[in-house]
């Protein structure tokens, strides 16, 4: 669809579109059929989200595509996750303008988070502050596809890195932030211990990402995974292990709800 929901709901209230012309535009075609695959134009109406396109495993020519279909529906940017280095190049030739003329869909890419953007970066739409917190500096990768993710969805993110609990006076010196925090997203891989010490520390929801970072015994994730879930602090939930963009949704549905009553003013 090209325009929201809510702002052709507005305009029938105003009396500046007649029902039967809403009726029309949200007639519009739900997805486009790409062939290799069925590109959700309505998911913005559903989820508040246009749809997020999974990089891996497909072709720089398909997420080509794919981001032609949802930005010729409208969207104003387009969000990739796990994109490789190489599609990145390879697309980003396939974005630039064939001519003067032609709208310019810039690709930004960040390779530490495998993310790609096209379009540009919203401004924050909400005063709550999204605070990523990681046990070691290998789990920046994690963090940095969920903050990116965060960004994406209109919050201002807080990052903390490199707190975890063996030197436990580096998360301790930034109470001050966890405090002010509306959500907080903890990353950590080995024993995956930093979940619960924040969960101990904040009053507001955690969402705990267990990472594939540690030694042989770690299996992986598995064992942060398995640490995490058994946390014995209150209001902590886990996703996947290395699934930094489910944890910052979820963080920023928390968000975009729960409006902020902590005040910044001393």
């Amino acid at each position: 669809m090209s325009r929201d929901t809510r702002e052709i709901l507005e305009e029938v209230r105003s009396g500046s579109l007649s029902v039967e012309g809403a009726i029309l535009e949200l007639k519009q075609k739900p997805f486009t059929d790409l062939g290799y695959a069925k590109v959700d134009l309505h998911r913005k109406i559903r989820q508040g989200v246009p749809e997020v396109i999974y990089g891996a495993g497909k072709t720089p020519e398909q997420i080509h595509g794919i981001v032609n279909s949802l930005m010729d529906a409208g969207e104003e940017r387009v969000l990739i996750t796990r994109l490789s280095p190489e599609s990145a190049e390879k697309l980003s030739g396939y974005l630039s303008p064939a001519s003067a003329d032609a709208p310019s869909r810039p690709l930004s890419y960040y390779p530490e988070a495998r993310i790609g953007i096209v379009g540009n970066m919203p401004k924050p739409e909400v005063p709550g502050t999204i605070l990523i917190a990681t046990g070691g500096t290998s789990d920046i990768p994690v963090a940095e596809e969920a903050a990116l993710t965060a960004e994406y969805l209109g919050n201002p993110v807080v990052r903390l890195y490199d707190v975890g609990v063996a030197g436990l006076h580096r998360l301790l010196s930034h109470s001050e932030e966890i405090m002010q925090a509306s959500v907080i997203i903890a990353i950590a891989g080995m024993e995956g211990a930093l979940a619960s010490v924040i969960g101990g520390m904040a009053d507001c929801p955690v969402i705990a990402v267990p990472t594939s970072v540690g030694y042989g015994a770690s299996f992986e994730g598995l064992s942060a995974l398995l640490s995490m879930l058994n946390s014995c602090a209150s209001g902590v939930s886990v996703v996947n292990i290395d699934n930094g963009f489910g944890a910052a949704f979820t963080a920023s549905r928390i968000n975009h709800r729960t409006p902020n009553t902590v005040s910044h003013e001393r």
